[in-house]
């Protein structure tokens, strides 16, 4: 057992810069967990600046001046922070509201198609289970409407701090796009003067996130505007609500669209029956989800590693474990940055074992 610890330390910790470099995600990551919650604003901001960079960086290619990018840029994002906070939201608020007012119908006319199965199919269904499982529906969304109106009661506060962190997170969005190379600077004095594998390190990990976070983003603007554009030309109630769920579904590949397809499906469903205007409706998601993941996904994802299936399903369970529904929604970019952190770790070769002749 001595003989494996210290082959691997051989093999992965011989580097001073590897000892150093683990030692700093080790106390990085349990300054996340104990503080991540306190330090939100910051870390939600450092996030959507690292985004932002890319914008700059073009626009400095194309001989805009730094501070005229920097500000265009920000005056994009709090336009379009704006937008998000006066126009969409309260119209998912609204669309969400009618919903958990239009729940009572649809678990009656549920409780109606339910009954029928019994009478259609009397060798599959029987009554005990078609009872079994309206109760259980009814009392999953009984509990989902109450716990709606409770939120909306009890939000007051949760409304301050949300007000707090709209005017923390632009300012300090501003800043670290504005002070970008001088916080970059004193974190590196820190640093050792011989960093050689963490500037590897760094470009690896910098050229996989960026591109995916940046990537990922305009895919959610995409996804979400053209699903909005289709239910609203088809009719489809609710469609900003859903459309944002769609968006937000690719954050989460796999499991978010197989999940947000429960209540497409279902909304559609008693909206308009098994007709073909149903029909409709879930071509045009199968379409959107079909062009996102064989078209989109490439062009925006083209320089990612892409992740393994099993690996993110494990990425999701871990980081959701860890830190909930914001563990849910980084686990895909904390995975992708772990997977560039390995690729780019120094590894020393063990010498070969010898060999009794």
């Amino acid at each position: 057992m001595v003989r494996i610890l210290r082959g691997f330390a051989h093999k992965y910790f011989s580097d001073e810069e590897a000892v150093i470099l683990g030692l700093m995600l080790i106390i990085g990551t349990m300054f996340v967990i104990w503080f991540g919650a306190m330090l939100a604003p910051a870390i939600a901001s450092l996030i959507v600046a690292f985004i932002l960079q890319g914008l700059v960086t073009k626009m400095l290619a194309w001989k805009v001046p730094e501070p005229l990018a920097i500000l265009i840029v920000f005056l994009l994002f709090l336009g379009i922070l704006a937008g998000a906070i006066f126009g969409l939201m309260p119209l998912v608020w609204t669309q969400l509201s009618n919903l958990a007012r239009e729940t009572p119908r649809i678990i009656g006319e549920l409780q109606s198609y339910l009954e029928l199965l019994p009478e259609r199919y009397p060798q599959l269904v029987s009554l005990d289970a078609v009872a079994t499982i309206y109760q259980q529906v009814s009392t999953e969304v009984g509990q989902a409407t109450q716990w709606l109106v409770t939120a909306s009661l009890s939000s007051i506060p949760d409304l301050l701090a949300l007000l707090i962190y709209a005017v923390l997170v632009p300012i300090l969005v501003f800043f670290f796009l504005k002070d970008r190379d001088v916080l970059l600077d004193s974190i590196a004095r820190m640093l050792p003067p011989q960093r050689a594998t963490m500037r590897k390190i760094w470009h690896e990990v910098n050229l996989q996130c960026a591109n995916y976070v940046r990537g990922k983003a305009l895919e959610i603007l995409i996804v979400g505007t053209t699903t909005y554009i289709a239910f609203k030309i088809l009719g489809m109630p609710y469609a900003a609500l859903l459309s944002l769920l769609v968006g937000l579904s690719v954050v989460i590949p796999y499991i978010g669209a197989a999940v947000v397809t429960v209540p497409v499906a279902i909304i559609g469903l008693f909206a308009f029956g098994w007709g073909s205007q149903f029909i409709w409706i879930m071509v045009a998601y199968g379409v959107i989800q079909a062009l996102d993941g064989n078209v989109l996904v490439p062009v925006l994802f083209s320089e990612v590693n892409n992740l393994h299936p099993v690996a993110i399903i494990v990425a999701v369970l871990f980081f959701g474990g860890i830190w909930g529904l914001w563990g849910v929604f980084f686990a895909i970019p904390l995975a992708t940055m772990l997977k560039a952190v390995v690729a780019a770790w120094p590894v020393r070769e063990l010498p070969p074992a010898p060999t009794n002749r």
